[in-house]
């Protein structure tokens, strides 16, 4: 399905491209992705809208059918990678689950700067970015996933996201097609 619209008070939520992910086996091709996430945050900026980045530094504790409670990151790999080129209008999220929702504020801060719209990037499709997308749309904001925008350690998962769960919760399509839909600069 094509992305209708974008709407003027949306913001931009980067997920988890950071020094312990980016280096991770992906099924694409990590300086693309960084390329259209940075597309995405200086068009963003550059109108003035809200960027959000995201870091993860840990996740929930509780057991699943891997066996392992999720891990803290050492600080290093927490950084988020130079090429977003942070800046001090940029609001900072670290979370410690999946979803950048997630006892963090995100929501309320959203909501208090009148927020409607997210577009949502990043690492991994399914795990991050899957999350986040979801807790958007169920917290009532519209959604948007440019699919070339994020990538993930399994091919299988990326698709299946694309393919199956991003058609119920938003609308997707590519970095092009959202700066494309973007409304018109004040």
């Amino acid at each position: 399905m094509p992305i209708t619209a974008i709407d003027p008070q949306s913001a931009l939520v980067v997920v988890d491209l950071q020094e312990g992910i980016v280096g991770l086996p992906l099924a694409h091709p990590v300086p693309d992705v960084l390329e259209r996430n940075r597309e995405l945050l200086a068009e963003f900026r550059r109108r003035g809208l809200p960027v959000v980045l995201v870091n993860v530094a840990g996740g929930p504790a509780g057991r699943n059918d891997l066996g392992a409670a999720f891990p803290a990151f050492p600080s290093g790999l927490t950084e988020l990678v130079p090429q977003l080129d942070a800046t001090q209008g940029d609001h900072l999220v670290t979370k410690k689950s999946r979803s950048a929702f997630t006892g963090t504020g995100l929501a309320q801060w959203l909501r208090e700067r009148g927020v409607t719209q997210v577009v949502v990037t990043g690492i991994a499709t399914g795990s991050g970015v899957e999350s986040t997308a979801r807790d958007a749309h169920e917290q009532g904001f519209h959604v948007t996933l440019p699919v070339d925008a994020m990538t993930d350690t399994d091919a299988a998962s990326h698709d299946h996201s694309i393919a199956r769960i991003f058609p119920r919760i938003a609308e997707t399509g590519t970095t092009q097609d959202v700066l494309a839909a973007l409304p018109a600069s004040p």
